[in-house]
């Protein structure tokens, strides 16, 4: 079946090839590539002026908006509005790297096509009471929950087993629901110096490269949470589908860019969340935990459900981090302040709320993909599914492997 859409294709190449020479004054973000070596090494061989690009985007997405669309099905509808989204997207990245100021909820609303939720710190400090109630000892809320938190950390030795039985129970559990090509696989690498904990390198044609940062130490929860984000079913999934449903099958070569900075990225960081509650739902990541990765790592199981209850109440904390680097790249607060708000509200110890400044300021509002992407597919995948576990996944792979837009899913 051929699903070329001649209005659209010409465009599409457009805005790859945009994609890759905007990557040459960007270095972020062109996340992956997949398409023709060609075209990568002419962009970075002209290497098309800043000016040009932006303006060679405007005329691009000028002709987004003549396309006739009236003889589209849903899903070409999908991709026509999908290309658009990342075209301004990219424009206004690039509005960004050339000087151009926005204010961080404008920013997020042009690049991810949603605007993260604001609470006022009322909200944070009536979750701190609750916290006060549940932790042992004296003092502040955040140095309590990091003195109990320190009990349940993977020492350096026993992480690759912790991480490689995590992944491996992830894998088997989405292969089961999601059909992957025979030869898929992922490399695992443990590094340091980066302002993330972990990082999928997608590579094409169903493989990955996933870096677990140690900088900082890993706490026993964190073993799942990366082995499904960024492994199974989140990143390295994502990548593959999105490389087969739409790139092979279907020839939309667009998708053989993944920008870090478009609305994209919402879905991506999104789904890989969620994908840890579609693979382990209920309480079934704290069984699989306490039974098998507990063990492992040396952690006594019987703490377990203590850790598993504290970390919930936490997760009520989880806008907090919008907030203070919202009120930074506006201006309102400085560096010092934000990194104090982190400590308070997102409980973080000091060097940890130093690694995300440094997140915040390099990816700026790209913060809000994880929480609030989480949120958006949460909600649209549980309203749909009525708690029907097949009907979860079959909604989850959708969203992975068709042209989504935050928009789309409110």
């Amino acid at each position: 079946m051929a699903y070329a859409q001649p209005a659209l294709d010409p465009l599409a190449e457009s805005y790859v090839r945009l994609a890759l020479a905007a990557g040459v004054h960007d270095g972020d973000y062109v996340d992956a590539y997949s398409g023709p070596t060609e075209w990568r090494t002419a962009a970075e061989a002209e290497k098309l002026p800043l000016a040009e690009v932006r303006s060679r985007l405007e005329r691009l997405g000028a002709g987004l908006a003549r396309v006739d669309a009236a003889s589209f099905d849903r899903l070409q509808h999908m991709r026509h509005a999908y290309l658009a989204k990342q075209v301004q997207a990219l424009s206004t990245r690039l509005a960004h790297v050339a000087g151009e100021k926005f204010s961080f909820d404008e920013e997020s609303r042009l690049i991810y096509d949603t605007v993260a939720p604001h609470h006022d710190t009322a909200h944070y400090d009536a979750v701190l009471a609750e916290l006060d109630q549940a932790l042992p000892g004296d003092g502040t809320v955040a140095a309590r929950f990091q003195a109990f938190r320190n009990r349940f950390i993977i020492s350096p030795e026993k992480l690759d087993a912790v991480f490689q039985a995590a992944v491996a129970e992830a894998r088997a559990r989405t292969l089961k629901r999601i059909p992957l090509p025979a030869d898929e696989k992922f490399t695992l690498e443990y590094v340091t110096g980066k302002p993330w904990a972990g990082y999928n390198w997608y590579q094409g044609s169903a493989h990955s490269r996933i870096q677990i940062n140690t900088d900082l130490p890993i706490f026993i929860d964190r073993a799942v949470d990366l082995a499904a984000h960024e492994g199974y079913p989140g990143h390295h999934v994502y990548g593959t589908l999105i490389e087969q449903k739409l790139m092979k099958e279907r020839g939309w070569v667009e998708f053989s860019v993944n920008p870090l900075f478009g609305p994209s990225a919402i879905i991506a960081e999104g789904t890989a969340n969620y994908g840890i509650i579609v693979a382990f739902p209920g309480t079934e990541k704290l069984a699989f935990e306490r039974d098998v990765l507990f063990p492992l790592a040396g952690l006594d199981p019987a703490l377990a459900d203590d850790y598993y209850r504290v970390l919930g109440l936490t997760k009520k904390l989880s806008f907090a981090g919008n907030e203070a680097a919202r009120d930074y790249l506006d201006g309102r607060i400085t560096a010092a302040e934000c990194a104090a708000r982190l400590e308070k509200y997102s409980l973080m110890e000091p060097a940890r709320a130093q690694q995300y400044l440094r997140f915040i300021e390099k990816y700026r509002s790209y913060v809000i993909t994880y929480n609030h992407g989480l949120k958006l597919v949460s909600d649209w995948v549980e309203a749909r599914s009525q708690g029907d576990s097949a009907m979860r996944w079959e909604l989850f792979t959708e969203l992975i492997s068709t042209p989504q837009l935050p928009s789309g899913l409110k």
